[in-house]
């Protein structure tokens, strides 16, 4: 039923995968700071996020969409609304760190229906439709369905986790949560893309994940990935941003006792 959409957002993760990858550790990525200096914006954000808006307009142009760099476009009485981050991940792609990818999610009436999520070097493709599983697409290998891990116990558990632009000026920064949860498990690993964190957690990659303070384009299009893959995404809390924990429904049980 939603197929049409995720080849759509699929050719233009593509698209956007190669105007960063023509870009990735060369000397003219015309670095930029956003809401602070923390928050950093490239020429290929812009680019890739122009490329991906030019073909959704082209071929669905009565539909809306919001962007982390352009924000909202469209009609806003649209029933479909496409959800893009066009570089998830700006600050390992400004260091020369090859964990970024392309986020793009479509909602219709406020649902999320379809899902694609691509990291351009590692070429990795993570897809999803409502209610047709997550699936992963690497290279010329076959699309492999994806499952999320079955782990029960923290202390064998790996979690990614991350942290606010405002972590300088908002006390409520995930320290408190790192310093509570890191004694109860094997490891914690901050890959710097939550989008990919997601997708990670999809395919039992990583076992648990959580963040505050995240926004729609950053984890539209990984949440379903996540429930089709089927695990679960548990709010935090209200009032900061899209805050989230995401794992098996065993593994998210757990880290609520230590996070918050």
């Amino acid at each position: 039923m939603y197929g049409d959409y995720l080849d759509l957002a699929v050719r233009a993760a593509r698209a956007a995968g190669e105007i960063q990858r023509s870009y990735f550790r060369g000397g003219d990525l015309m670095i930029r700071t956003k809401s602070n200096p923390s928050d950093v914006v490239t020429r290929a954000d812009r680019e890739s996020e122009e490329a991906i808006a030019r073909m959704i307009a082209s071929r669905y142009p009565d539909h809306a969409l919001l962007g982390e760099e352009g924000g909202d476009r469209g009609s806003a009485a649209s029933e479909w609304r496409w959800v893009v981050d066009p570089l998830d991940g700006t600050t390992n792609y400004s260091q020369g760190l090859p964990v970024f990818a392309v986020s793009i999610a479509l909602r219709h009436c406020g649902e999320t229906v379809a899902g694609a999520v691509y990291a351009p070097w590692l070429d990795e493709l993570y897809t999803a439709v409502k209610g047709g599983g997550a699936w992963l697409h690497r290279g010329a290998d076959a699309p492999r369905r994806l499952h999320v891990g079955g782990k029960e116990r923290l202390a064998t558990s790996v979690l990614g986790t991350g942290f606010p632009y405002d972590k300088d000026v908002d006390p409520d920064n995930n320290s408190d949560n790192l310093a509570r949860i890191l004694p109860h498990v094997r490891d914690i690993r901050r890959m710097g893309a939550a989008a990919y964190d997601l997708c990670c957690i999809a395919s039992g990659t990583l076992d648990g994940y959580w963040e505050l303070a995240l926004h729609e384009w950053d984890v539209c299009a990984g949440e379903l990935i996540v429930r089709e893959a089927g695990g679960v995404i548990h709010p935090l809390r209200e009032g900061r941003g899209v805050s989230i924990a995401a794992g098996n429904r065993a593994i998210v049980q757990e880290m609520l006792k230590y996070i918050r």
